[in-house]
């Protein structure tokens, strides 16, 4: 049988099931022409296309109305690590977010999920029929530039879409797609350093990273310390640095006083939608270099390596302070007031960090211990007197406080979720009107949620205007705040598009009082409100240029990245209607 393991092209009955379930009908002459087409495709990626199957599938005895054998010992390790995220960066069908593995549209029977709760409770997949759901029919393990280069010749010719996956860090189902081919590039995960790197074309040089798209935040941040180095890099282990984190912005909570990950990339190697193998910087196609430096997305091709400048190692001040909110208590709600009336002096102190309801972990690289506990004096106050605890200390380097704190502390995959976000600027933190009513609309929400909140602005980095194409209300905004929420593996459509529904609604009262300002593209709402001015503000109609420029055929697309069809697309059928 069939299961996690993936399945080569090998046989010609493969292919011309695979052809129909692309294509959406029965086997015809034109998936026959289909099945020679990929039996090709095949050949020239050097038999590194394969057939997508759910991860969870060795657990189930039907998958797609066809009975199968179910794998015990394959699905009790789908089970003991349906968690863990380092087993699932190594599956094509698992996602981190996993709702994405499913055809929404179409729940509860429209994927393979396990119970999050208890991946072993059996109600999950006895008698259930699994189903591929929204995950790509094919995918291509993707090693060369010569592979995409084939794959868009190949979307070209045939008119089977093309979706792009690295890690699956991905809120909004950008990197997963019903019937189309998948580009994986997890493997390309080089890392190498050059203290001297100049970007070609170019004469400035750089104390930078060169990675791929698939080199994992863990392995950079171990790499970057064993040479005395700082990367500006995401607060989880696994995610692709090289890949749609930088792409879409990328925040840090060093991110404050060294910049967001785009600000740091000086150079991208890139295949285009028109199959050009290109090096982009500030000296050679440089427009595709602003686009690529937070342009969003696979909209702009299928990124094999990019670089980065590196910054020394620092010493950090590390707060860690919280405490237990009590039931019937307002002292959650004081708690985030004395948070907002504090934040603009901690920007202004270089500090960064994540606000996960009656707790913060903050970091400071600008002062020195002494300094770090008399700027938190009345945070720490204020969770002691409520029973909780206060710790500043110093640490000697980022990999130190990562390895301490953040492997604890980071987003937990395999839920069901979505997010909304927007950027709180400065305005609602330097004036006590706009503090008021930042805190009133925060304990109007706690009801519904406990936003979380990330300090990784470039509040302090000094920033050159016009060189990245996020959009600019990162530049004067102090908080990352996000509205969440969840469901479970047999949640219905209704069920669900009520979930979707009520993050767009809660988020929307922080858009209300912060008009002019936007979103973080990679955790924004999968349903944003005018997400072309939301993500990239004035420059979304340089971006749609530049997008038309590279992409005149339309090859890459994803869901609201630059150039979007739109949800009316078929290749966007799984989504929830709201």
């Amino acid at each position: 049988m069939v299961h996690g393991a993936q399945l080569l092209f090998c046989t010609a009955v493969l292919l011309n099931v695979g052809a129909a379930s692309v294509l959406g009908d029965r086997p015809s002459a034109r998936s026959l022409s289909l099945q020679v087409e990929f039996a090709a495709l095949n050949e020239t990626v050097g038999g590194r296309l394969y057939t997508a199957v759910p991860w969870e599938l060795p657990c189930f005895s039907e998958y797609n109305g066809t009975a199968v054998t179910p794998d015990e010992a394959a699905c009790a390790i789908v089970q003991d690590n349906y968690t863990d995220p380092f087993t699932r960066v190594t599956h094509f069908g698992a996602y981190m977010a996993s709702q994405w593995e499913t055809c929404q549209a179409e729940s509860p029977n429209a994927g393979c999920l396990l119970d999050l709760s208890d991946p072993t409770d059996p109600d999950a997949f006895d008698g259930v029929d699994c189903q591929l759901g929204n995950i790509p029919s094919y995918y291509i393990d993707v090693r060369y530039p010569s592979d995409v280069q084939a794959a868009l010749n190949f979307s070209e010719t045939t008119g089977v879409r093309l979706s792009v996956k690295n890690k699956g860090h991905d809120y909004k189902g950008r990197s997963s797609g019903k019937g189309t081919l998948a580009l994986w590039v997890t493997n390309l995960n080089s890392i190498s350093h050059n203290n001297s790197f100049v970007p070609e074309g170019c004469s400035t040089a750089y104390d930078a990273i060169t990675i791929g798209p698939g080199a994992i935040t863990e392995d950079i941040f171990e790499y970057v310390d064993n040479i005395n180095r700082t990367f500006i890099g995401g607060y989880h282990q696994t995610i692709g640095a090289g890949g749609g984190y930088f792409l879409g912005g990328g925040h840090s909570v060093l991110s404050p006083v060294f910049g967001l990950a785009v600000d740091r990339v000086v150079q991208v190697k890139v295949v285009t939608p028109e199959g050009q193998y290109v090096t982009a910087n500030e000296c050679q196609h440089p427009e595709l270099f602003f686009a690529l430096r937070g342009g969003g997305g696979s909209a702009w091709g299928v990124v094999f390596e990019s670089t980065h400048r590196l910054a020394p190692q620092v010493t950090l001040q590390v707060a860690s302070i919280g405490f237990t909110e009590h039931a019937n208590s307002s002292n959650l709600a004081d708690w985030y007031e004395l948070l907002v009336n504090e934040t603009y002096r901690f920007g202004t102190e270089g500090w960064g960090g994540h606000i996960v309801g009656p707790t913060i972990i903050y970091v400071n690289s600008l002062l020195s211990n002494a300094e770090a506990n008399a700027s938190m004096q009345a945070v720490a106050d204020f969770a002691l007197d409520q029973g909780g605890t206060a710790v500043v200390e110093e640490l000697p380097s980022y990999l130190a406080f990562f390895s301490k704190y953040v492997t604890l502390a980071e987003v937990g995959v395999g839920p069901e979720t979505t997010m909304g976000s927007r950027l709180i600027p400065t305005s609602l933190f330097d004036n006590e009107v706009g503090r008021t009513t930042l805190s009133n609309t925060i304990k109007n929400v706690l009801s519904f949620v406990n936003p979380y909140i990330v300090v990784g602005t470039p509040f302090l980095y000094n920033y050159t205007v016009g060189t990245t194409s996020v959009t600019p209300a990162w530049r004067d905004s102090l908080w990352h705040l996000s509205i969440h929420s969840e469901w479970v593996w047999n949640s219905t459509v209704e069920y669900i598009a009520e979930q979707y529904t009520a993050v767009t609604q809660h988020a929307q009262l922080f858009r209300d009082i912060t008009p002019g300002s936007g979103a973080y593209f990679n955790e924004g709402d999968v349903y944003e409100p005018n997400h072309t001015y939301s993500y990239w503000g004035e420059n979304y109609e340089i971006l749609r240029d530049i997008k038309e420029f590279y992409d005149p055929k339309g090859l890459l697309d994803c869901w609201q990245c630059v150039g979007w069809t739109g949800a009316e697309d078929t290749l966007y059928e799984c989504f929830v209607e709201l």
